[in-house]
């Protein structure tokens, strides 16, 4: 099992640059009612609910890293 980590991953400045227009596309798709947009509403509902904020950081910077990095699940 992995050792706990303190390490707070919110707060500060951000890490990453985040591109205005993507980021209203973003929410675009967010707002759409569409089985997609309802995918993305659900799960940050999910993740809000269910994961501290440090967690949902920690997703977020990983999601990001490998979004940048070109790794795919592949998956819907």
């Amino acid at each position: 099992m992995a050792k706990q980590l303190k390490t707070q991953l919110t707060g500060g400045e951000s890490v990453f640059c985040i591109n205005e227009s993507q980021l209203i596309k973003a929410y675009s798709l967010w707002e759409t009612e569409s089985p997609e947009g309802d995918r993305v509403r659900d799960m940050v509902s999910r993740l809000e609910t269910e994961y501290s904020r440090n967690e949902r950081a920690s997703i977020a910077f990983v999601l990001i890293d490998r979004l940048l990095k070109g790794k795919d699940s592949g998956t819907a």
